[in-house]
């Protein structure tokens, strides 16, 4: 008869264990420094409304076009999406002239000795980077691989070091807001992260110093800094900055991860607008005709 006694004794014993090795476990990996807060940033595209703003996507394109290319493609995105409604919506005259000048060629049919004859770019090829694959890639960048940017906003994210009591209330409040921009903000802070090297902290040959970077160090040198950056069109209303450069190609990366954002959310409200007329009438409807019977 006493067992169950014991046995909720046990169990009540065992889950306060695991709580205070949570809790020290968590306390001993805040005390050793490794954590980085990431900032959350103000994107017109985040939450339930958002939508992406075209000019910041332009310039977000004119920061991937002179800075990312050097070791960076866009795989999965295609020149005419640049054109099309939701993204930078460049000129499709624009857009044809950008492709034909694209520094990097299509690999076209084999010759006679089955090499490769490149091809200019049209609207319906890929936004190709300088590698042909990933060994040349890792041979030029010495052996590290540059990542293809097409997902990259969506393949990253922010690591929460909220108390694991606590991880539910967190992950509560980024379903009421609808937060979906975890990608963006480490995008943007590993940009604007690079430091100098902190005293006593042994850095590896040809790494980089980086506050966001899991480790802290990286193998991409600052692609930009204070004194480095891109130079906007003075009609565009903006002045370049490592700030602003960096929130602008985060902002065409998001886009380029996920192009239909706008018209997803525009129909999703359209869809939620039509679930909530079909209740109403579909409550007055069963309202009447139940007020036709007697109880």
């Amino acid at each position: 008869m006493k067992r169950p006694e014991l046995s909720w004794r046990a169990a009540v014993i065992v889950l306060a264990s695991l709580a205070s090795v949570a809790a020290t476990m968590h306390a001993a990996h805040a005390a050793g420094g490794t954590e980085t807060h990431i900032e959350r940033q103000d994107w017109s595209f985040a939450g339930f409304t958002g939508q992406y703003d075209k000019a910041q996507l332009q310039r977000g394109f004119q920061v991937y076009q002179q800075v990312c290319t050097a070791c960076h493609g866009l795989k999965r995105v295609r020149f005419r999406n640049l054109a099309e409604p939701g993204g930078p919506e460049f000129p499709e005259e624009a857009v044809k002239a950008l492709a034909i000048g694209w520094p990097y060629k299509i690999p076209g049919e084999l010759d006679d000795q089955g090499n490769p004859i490149d091809r200019l770019p049209g609207l319906a090829d890929q936004i190709l980077g300088p590698y042909r694959n990933d060994v040349q890639a890792r041979a030029a960048q010495n052996g590290a691989l540059p990542p293809d940017l097409s997902l990259i906003a969506k393949a990253r994210s922010v690591e929460s070091h909220a108390p694991w009591y606590s991880q539910w209330l967190h992950m509560l409040g980024d379903i009421v807001i609808g937060y979906q921009e975890g990608g963006p903000d480490y995008l943007y802070a590993l940009l604007t992260g690079y430091h100098e090297v902190p005293a006593g902290m042994h850095m590896t040959e040809g790494m980089s110093y980086n506050v966001a970077f899991p480790g802290h160090q990286v193998a991409m040198p600052p692609p930009l800094s204070k004194d480095t950056f891109i130079e906007y069109q003075p009609e565009s209303g903006y002045k370049g900055s490592l700030e602003q450069n960096a929130k602008d190609v985060t902002a065409f990366l998001a886009w380029a991860a996920d192009p239909t954002l706008d018209s997803r959310k525009r129909l999703g409200w359209q869809v939620m607008l039509y679930l909530l007329i079909t209740t109403l009438l579909l409550y007055l409807v069963k309202k009447q005709i139940w007020s036709r019977l007697k109880h």
